[in-house]
C-alpha cells in the first residue's frame, strides 16, 4: 500500500491495485473562515486566519484521479464546496450514515454507499468503524463521525481512525482488527474550552501502547485554524519517548509506503 498525506485529513490511499480518496477538502487557501462563533462554532484559536491555512501541496488532478472516495464524516475541513464540485459525480462515495448519504446525494453523486461491517469494493473489504469526536458535551456539536478498516490478502490491515480521541471504541476496534498500519488524525484540534476533538500526543501515545508492532501515521495537523498540536512539539515528544521507528509524521505531500 502507498499513503499520501494530503493536507488536513486528505489521504490517498492506494491499496490491492485500487486508489481510494479520503476526506477531500479541496479548497484553494484561504476560502472560508475560520472555525468559531463566526460560522456556529464556539471560539478557537486563529480567528484573523481563514482556512485551510495552507495550499494543497499535489494538483487537483493529481488527488480526484481515483477508483472511490470515502468520507468519514461531512465536517467542511473533510468534506466541502471545492470537493463536490471537482469530483466526478459518477465517482463511487462511501460514507458512514442515511444522513450523510443524503447530504452527499443532495450535492449531485449518484453511487453513494453506506459502509458497514461487510461492505465489499472490487475485493478490497471495508469495516466502518466507531469514534468519538472529542469529549463532554462537545460530543452534542460535533455530532456522529467514523473511521474504516482496509483488509485484503495482499495487504497489511489498514485502519484509518478519523476524527476521535482515544476512548474503549478505538482500543475495541484495535483489539478486533489487529491493524499493522494505523492512521490517526492528530493535531488536537479544540475549541476554546472544549478539550480535545481528535487525538493528541497522549492519545496518540496510547494507541501505539495499545498496538506496539504497528506503524502509525498521524495526519491533519496544522491546516485549519483550530489546531492546538504541530507536527514539530508531536515529533519531540515522539523523540523523548524513543517511538520514532513506530510513529511517523509526515508533511502535506509526503508519501510512505507499506
Amino acid at each position: 500500500m502507498k499513503i499520501t498525506q494530503v493536507r488536513n485529513a486528505t489521504l490517498i490511499i492506494e491499496y490491492a491495485g485500487k486508489k481510494f480518496l479520503v476526506d477531500p477538502m479541496l479548497a484553494d487557501k484561504g476560502t472560508f473562515p475560520a472555525f468559531g462563533p463566526g460560522i456556529g462554532f464556539p471560539d478557537a484559536l486563529r480567528q484573523d486566519q481563514l482556512n485551510p491555512l495552507v495550499e494543497l501541496p499535489i494538483s487537483i488532478e493529481n488527488i480526484t484521479n481515483v477508483d472511490a472516495v470515502i468520507i468519514t464524516h461531512t465536517h467542511l475541513d473533510h468534506f466541502d464546496e471545492a470537493a463536490k464540485e471537482k469530483l466526478s459525480k459518477d465517482i463511487k462515495m462511501f460514507v458512514q450514515n442515511e444522513a450523510d448519504a443524503n447530504e452527499v446525494r443532495e450535492s449531485g453523486f449518484r453511487d453513494v454507499e453506506i459502509m458497514k461491517e461487510d461492505t465489499l469494493f472490487k475485493g478490497i473489504k471495508l469495516t466502518k468503524t466507531q469514534g468519538q469526536h472529542g469529549r463532554g458535551d462537545i460530543l452534542q456539536v460535533a455530532g456522529a463521525v467514523s473511521g474504516v478498516v482496509f483488509n485484503h490478502s495482499t495487504e497489511k490491515a489498514l485502519y484509518v481512525a478519523g476524527d476521535t480521541v482515544w476512548y474503549e471504541g478505538v482500543q475495541k476496534e484495535l483489539e478486533i482488527h489487529k491493524p499493522e498500519i494505523i492512521i490517526l488524525n492528530g493535531g488536537d484540534n479544540q475549541f476554546l474550552g472544549s478539550g480535545s476533538l481528535v487525538m493528541g500526543k497522549i492519545d496518540i501515545y496510547a494507541v501505539h501502547k495499545n498496538a506496539p508492532n504497528a506503524k502509525i501515521v498521524v495526519s491533519h495537523m496544522e491546516a485549519v485554524n483550530h489546531w492546538t498540536l504541530s507536527r514539530q512539539e508531536l515529533k519531540n515528544f515522539i523523540h523523548e519517548y524513543g517511538i520514532e521507528k513506530n510513529i511517523l509524521v509526515p508533511n502535506d505531500g509526503d508519501s510512505y509506503t507499506f
